[in-house]
């Protein structure tokens, strides 16, 4: 079979000739109609995601879209090192896979699974958001956080604060549910004031694709206020790091406030909770229209020059 390869750690893979993936006991061979280019396929592709599990040469890819032998069409993830879901043909664990609906076409299903799960294993999952509740997204402006916003009001939240760096889409973002824009375009201080003031409001939960300096903005707008009650509790949950892997965290910042940090990744849920908790719903949303996500599609065969180029807030996917 054909598949895309990965011989060296920070390389681009090649497109090449592949021994036919071996089914092991209780496994069966799905044809891969899709495969998306996210930010956990890159950081297992170049050994630095905590998931990874050794080095090259591998296929790339942690989740598809694809069909079985008895015609079923499903997503699927949770392959085995060094075998990925960038090629012609994968061995799965049924108990790994979960029906794509009718309306919703193979490139959309396999965007959407990464970029939607995380926030939604997030929102409804980690911070068991309440119908009614504040949210804010920091990192608003990716694909995965334009998804955020989405996923919040259909999860029921009141009042969405987007915060991103894209000022041409934080344009865009009302329109998918945003009832308040923030740029973190700014200095430090002026950021923290325009983060205070957007919380003014309140903010029950925060979403965090972001780490690093956005973060430590947020967090020193959420603490510091008078003691003369008891602080409201807020669940700040972390899912990225594209603004750097740390965050100086002073001691007093959690002492002080109603701040609870929780993460939210690969082995902070069970796989069998994201199949039946977080799959069905979201692909449900999705088949009837109510998330929207913007998607290229591009042959598998030109993942080595497509492998680098700019997203632009679309999400590649590469069909075999």
């Amino acid at each position: 079979m054909r598949a895309a390869v990965v011989h060296t750690f920070g390389e681009p893979p090649r497109y090449q000739d592949h021994a036919e993936p071996t089914p092991g006991p209780g496994e069966v061979v799905a044809e891969v109609r899709a495969a998306a280019l996210h930010n956990l396929t890159r950081g297992v592709a170049a050994g630095r995601h905590y998931s990874a599990a050794g080095g090259p040469p591998l296929i790339p890819g942690v989740d598809g879209v694809g069909v079985l032998s008895d015609g079923r069409r499903v997503m699927f993830g949770g392959l085995p090192h060094p075998w990925g879901t960038m090629a012609e043909r994968v061995a799965v664990r049924p108990e790994a896979t979960w029906p794509v609906p009718d309306g919703l076409d193979d490139t959309t299903a396999a965007a959407l699974f990464n970029a939607g799960m995380g926030p939604w294993m997030a929102l409804a999952l980690r911070a068991r958001l309440a119908r009614g509740e504040r949210v804010a997204i920091l990192g608003a402006t990716g694909v995965t956080g334009q998804l955020a916003v989405q996923i919040a009001k259909e999860l029921g939240a009141g009042h969405v604060v987007a915060v991103g760096r894209n000022e041409a889409v934080l344009d865009t973002l009302e329109a998918l549910g945003a009832d308040e824009v923030v740029a973190f375009t700014e200095p430090d201080e002026t950021l923290v004031a325009s983060l205070r003031a957007a919380f003014e409001g309140g903010v029950d939960v925060v979403v965090d694709m972001l780490w690093g300096k956005p973060a430590e903005a947020a967090i020193r707008a959420i603490v510091g206020r008078p003691y003369a009650a008891e602080a409201p509790r807020v669940r700040f949950v972390q899912m990225g790091e594209m603004a750097g892997p740390t965050v100086s965290l002073p001691a007093g910042a959690l002492r002080s406030s109603g701040l609870e940090i929780l993460g939210s990744g690969l082995g902070s849920v069970a796989m069998r909770r994201i199949v039946t908790e977080v799959a069905p719903p979201m692909f449900a949303a999705a088949a009837r229209g109510a998330l929207r996500i913007a998607v290229r599609a591009v042959p598998l065969a030109d993942v080595e020059s497509a492998w680098d180029a700019p997203q632009g807030g679309v999400r590649t996917v590469f069909v075999p």
